[in-house]
């Protein structure tokens, strides 16, 4: 297993003392965990933020052993950390496609629409330009997964109807999508729920 391509950083987990395992998602191969040496470290640890694009060269004996990845800045999206509700959005998005998708199998509709979502919530206004977004998001990984989810609010909802499908999702979401691991990442749902409820 060998490729170089633009990815999005949506885990990251400590390895060891200085390493870390990250799951990277790729339009052609999918969701991709790897081992990257030093991610822990000075240089690394800016770049490994879920929600950056990345270069990401992997390398790997065979398609069984974790491909060991070299990683490069494409896009940072840190700086958006230091506001609340954007960070929120990044730490929900990031978590669920982690959670939710299955290692290397491709996605590219939804590779399309996670791009689009986070650069949406990183320069729209405010979350009334996103918020519709983030919806379709998530009616898209359900129905990509199988598991129907039904029609996002039309174009033009106001935020209370985009609000009442979101909450409409989200019992879909932890039962099917995160049936494993809903709990921890569920809670990142509940903190950018609350925090969009404020602008209701």
């Amino acid at each position: 297993m060998q490729f170089s391509a633009p990815a999005i950083v949506c885990a990251v987990r400590p390895h060891g003392e200085t390493a870390v395992i990250v799951r990277l998602l790729t339009e052609r191969q999918g969701m991709v965990a790897a081992y990257v040496a030093g991610g822990r470290g000075r240089q690394l640890r800016p770049v490994l933020i879920p929600g950056n694009t990345v270069m990401a060269e992997l390398r790997a004996r065979s398609d069984s052993q974790l491909p060991f990845a070299r990683i490069e800045l494409m896009t940072s999206r840190a700086p958006f950390l230091a506001e609340p509700l954007p960070a929120a959005a990044l730490a929900w998005i990031t978590a669920l496609t982690a959670a939710a998708l299955p290692e290397r199998q491709a996605y590219p509709s939804l590779h399309q629409a996670l791009t689009a979502l986070l650069d949406a919530v990183c320069h729209a206004p405010s979350a009334r330009g996103w918020l519709p977004g983030l919806v379709a998001f998530e009616a898209l990984l359900l129905r990509e997964l199988g598991y129907g989810g039904g029609a996002p609010p039309p174009p033009g909802a106001d935020v209370a109807a985009d609000l009442a499908t979101l909450d409409r999702i989200g019992p879909l979401i932890a039962r099917y999508a995160l049936a494993e691991s809903g709990g921890d990442v569920m809670a990142a749902r509940a903190v950018l729920r609350e925090r969009l409820g404020r602008i209701a």
